[in-house]
C-alpha cells in the first residue's frame, strides 16, 4: 500500500499562510500542518487548529530565520535584541555545533517551543524544522531527550531521492546534489536514534529538493514514482499579498503550491493510483 502525508510548513508565519492552510485542509489534500511557535500569527493558527481538529499539527522547530519564544535576555547567544535568530543557516549551524555554551540555551528554547504549542491546547505528535534544523546533530540530541518526555511520536526524516527529482526538474542540479548529501548524512545519523526511541518517520520526504517550487505539474509527475509505505510531501502554501511571505521567501511560489494541493487533477490521480491520504496519526482522508 502507498500512503501519502501532505504537510504545510510555516503555519503561523502570517495571515496569508494561515488562510492557505485552512483552505488546503478544506478544499484540498492537506493532512498536516507544522506550526512556528514564535511566529507573529501563531495565535491565529491555534484558532484554525482548534476549529479543524482533523488537521494534525506538529512543531516546525525554528532556530534560524525566525523569532524565538523565550525573551532575548534568557537566550542572548541565540537571538538579537528583538528576539530574532540569525538569518544565515550555515553560520548558525556552525555555532550551534561548536559553541558548547549555547547548548543549554538551545535546550531551553526548544522546550519552550514545544510547551507553547501544547499549552495552547493543540495536540502535538510530530516535529520537523525550519530549513530542516531539526536534523542538526546538536538539535537532534536535545530532541532525543525532549520528544519522549512530551509524547512526540513522529519525526520528519528529510531524505529524498535525487534522481527521481531531477527526472522532472533540472533546476539547481549542483545545489540539490549537495543538499542530498548533507540531509542524507544527517538522516542516517538520526535514524538509529529514532528507532531506539520508537519514533516513526516516513520512508521518504519530498519537498526537500524542490522547496518553494512544488507545482501541480511537478506533483503529478512524482506521484507515479512513490515508493511503497508512507511518503511525506511538504509544501509552503500562501495567499498574496502578504508582506511577511514576501519578506521571508520572495522566490517561493506560494500560490502555485496552494493550487497544487487543491488541484482536482491531483486528487483524481491519487484515486487512480489508489494512494491513501493519511497523517502521522494514521488517520485517512478522502481524496475528494
Amino acid at each position: 500500500m502507498k500512503q501519502l502525508i501532505i504537510t504545510s510548513d510555516d503555519f503561523g508565519l502570517s495571515p496569508g499562510v494561515n488562510t492557505a492552510v485552512e483552505k488546503a485542509w478544506h478544499d484540498g489534500i492537506l493532512t498536516c500542518a507544522s506550526v512556528m511557535a514564535g511566529a507573529a500569527a501563531f495565535d491565529e493558527a491555534v484558532g484554525i487548529a482548534r476549529r479543524n481538529p482533523g488537521l494534525q499539527v506538529g512543531l516546525h522547530l525554528t532556530l534560524v530565520q525566525g523569532s524565538a519564544v523565550l525573551p532575548p535576555n534568557e537566550i542572548p547567544g541565540l537571538v538579537d535584541a528583538a528576539g530574532n535568530f540569525r538569518d544565515n543557516p550555515v553560520a548558525a549551524g556552525m555555532r550551534y555545533f561548536f559553541d558548547k555554551g549555547l547548548h543549554k540555551q538551545l535546550q531551553r528554547e526548544i522546550e519552550a517551543q514545544i510547551r507553547r504549542v501544547k499549552d495552547a491546547g493543540v495536540p502535538l505528535t510530530h516535529i520537523d524544522g525550519h530549513l530542516n534544523i531539526h536534523l542538526h546533530p546538536t538539535v537532534f540530541s536535545i530532541l532525543g531527550e525532549l520528544m519522549p518526555r512530551y509524547g512526540i511520536t513522529s519525526f520528519r526524516l528529510s531524505r529524498e531521492r535525487l534522481l527521481h527529482n531531477l527526472a522532472f526538474n533540472r533546476e539547481r542540479v549542483a545545489g540539490k546534489a549537495l543538499e542530498r548529501i548533507i540531509f542524507g548524512v544527517l538522516s542516517f545519523h538520526a535514524r538509529s536514534g529514532l528507532k531506539r526511541m520508537g519514533i516513526r518517520h516516513a520512508g521518504e520526504v519530498k519537498g526537500v529538493l524542490n522547496s518553494g517550487r512544488m507545482s501541480e505539474a511537478y506533483l503529478l509527475n512524482i506521484l507515479d514514482g512513490l515508493g511503497e509505505g508512507v511518503t511525506e510531501i511538504y509544501f509552503h502554501p500562501g495567499i498574496l499579498p502578504d508582506g511577511e511571505i514576501i519578506r521571508r521567501m520572495p522566490d517561493y511560489r506560494h500560490e502555485d503550491e496552494l493550487a497544487a494541493i487543491t488541484s482536482p487533477r491531483v486528487r483524481q490521480k491519487l484515486a487512480a493510483l489508489t494512494i491513501e491520504l493519511t497523517n502521522y496519526r494514521g488517520d485517512s482522508k478522502q481524496h475528494v
